[in-house]
């Protein structure tokens, strides 16, 4: 009797610590979407534009991200290789797309790449070189209270002027 609760105890300490873990790392991109635009078609896509107001990782540094201040603009990515890869891109591309003009903030990919990868295009830009768009833990939704209430905030703040 004693070695099963010694063994329930243990097992309680270590799942209490594994679940602050985040296996995929810090999300890459924030985002309050308006619109998204597959190319070449929507039943199709190889590239994506996503239209918003965004602020994305600058450096990853021990789970920590820096962020950059709120933009707007668009992200343009195209698909990553792997086809199960690529499928669950999509996924995420039409998750964000049910979003757009909702002003829902958002974030999505990863932000190991997002700082070295992600750039917000100006409007008047025309769309040229996409970035590979990288998968993370899916599109998540974010609050505007609690501990990502000043992140939600300055998007919100930004999407208004």
């Amino acid at each position: 009797m004693r070695k099963l609760a010694v063994s329930a105890v243990v097992c309680s300490v270590l799942f209490l610590g594994i679940q602050g873990l985040r296996a995929s790392g810090p999300l890459g991109v924030y985002a309050i979407v308006d619109k998204v635009v597959f190319e070449p078609n929507e039943s199709s896509p190889q590239r994506v534009q996503i239209w918003g107001v965004f602020m994305h990782t600058t450096e990853t540094t021990n789970m920590n991200p820096a962020l950059s201040s709120a933009e707007r603009g668009y992200v343009y990515y195209s698909l990553p290789g792997p086809r199960e890869q690529a499928d669950t891109a999509r996924k995420e591309w039409n998750d964000l797309k049910t979003v757009a003009g909702t002003g829902q903030a958002v974030a999505f990919g990863s932000g190991f790449f997002a700082a070295n990868e992600t750039r917000v295009h100006p409007a008047a830009e025309k769309a040229a070189t996409p970035s590979p768009y990288h998968l993370n833990m899916g599109v998540v939704k974010l609050s505007d209270t609690g501990t990502q209430a000043a992140l939600v905030k300055q998007l919100k703040d930004a999407a208004r002027k």
